[in-house]
């Protein structure tokens, strides 16, 4: 009856929605602009200055997605993924009502919310790596031939055609800015820098902006080179660590979703007991919760090996 009451209610916002002639993309656009554009009191930003507020949990993950969307340069996607963790917070709440349990409607609907931003942390992380391929492998060559010809655009143009698309359009830009916009190389490096995210590479840009007032400085590039290697080696090296704890997560995780199926096989009397009594729905929302505090706990912490300077 619980599971009934739930998707009449589903069922009466969307029809709101559809007299209404709104759309829920368009909604939580609404909503995300009036929060963002909530004006923020001299006290309160005085308060946060002296003393800085650190932001955990669920805060802390749409935070951190939400950035991982803007270096990706795909921030117009947010609205989408809020829109999509409440459609997947409504199937939790429907999956709990279907279950009768009545402990698992918030947790479910916290654990399917969270889905969504969890994907674009993954997500994040590979996209990292790549990066890092990507720039060792730009790097390399573009500083390679500058320790050859010491000039940092002809350097980037016998290189430019070759560089992989993640890194291409920030030295395409620099060579079309120095050609026809300004001459003024050190400025122009200091603009590539904020185009790509990466400690590494913003300390390759350091150094080259210092070569250009002391040539006998393109020593110093190769090293800072090499630390894109480094990290390669030691993720390498570090994998099986890395990523041990989400295999585990995995396989414990298909365990208990075949609890109830395999207790329902051997002892119907104990699965009536888990399902259908306040003792095993409590049980299985204790389960439910552990299971979302390993998941974040190790999207969280399987992070790409980074310099830090």
């Amino acid at each position: 009856m619980m599971f009934f009451y739930a998707l009449a209610f589903f069922m009466m916002v969307a029809g709101a929605f559809m007299a209404l002639d709104l759309t829920p993309v368009d909604f939580v656009t609404q909503i995300l602009s009036v929060f963002s554009g909530r004006k923020v009191k001299l006290k309160q930003s005085f308060k946060r200055s002296i003393k800085p507020v650190k932001i955990r949990g669920i805060r802390a993950i749409v935070r951190d997605s939400k950035e991982a969307l803007r270096m990706e340069d795909q921030s117009s996607k947010f609205p989408q993924i809020v829109f999509a963790s409440f459609v997947l917070a409504i199937v939790g709440i429907l999956i709990a009502s279907a279950m009768d349990n009545p402990f698992l409607i918030p947790i479910l609907a916290i654990f399917f919310a969270l889905l969504p931003f969890l994907y674009v942390l993954i997500t994040a992380i590979k996209s990292k790596k790549d990066l890092n391929t990507a720039l060792e492998t730009a790097l390399s060559t573009i500083t390679s031939s500058y320790i050859r010809t010491e000039s940092i655009i002809t350097a980037v143009s016998e290189n430019v055609d070759n560089l992989d698309p993640r890194v291409k359009p920030a030295f395409q830009r620099f060579l079309v800015q120095s050609q026809m916009i300004s001459p003024d190389i050190p400025a122009l490096l200091e603009s590539m820098k904020k185009q790509i995210n990466n400690s590494v590479f913003h300390e390759w840009i350091d150094a080259m902006v210092l070569c250009q007032d002391d040539r006998s400085l393109k020593s110093t590039l190769l090293p800072i080179v090499n630390k894109l290697s480094d990290m390669r080696v030691v993720a390498g090296e570090l994998n099986n660590l890395l990523y041990e704890p989400l295999k585990d997560f995995v396989v414990m995780a298909l365990l208990l979703l075949l609890e109830a199926p395999f207790m329902r096989s051997q002892n119907v009397e104990w699965y009536n007991i888990l399902m259908f009594t306040p003792v095993g729905k409590i049980l299985i929302t204790v389960d439910v919760i552990l299971l979302m505090i390993a998941l974040v706990a190790i999207v969280r912490n399987t992070q790409p090996i980074e310099y830090r300077r």
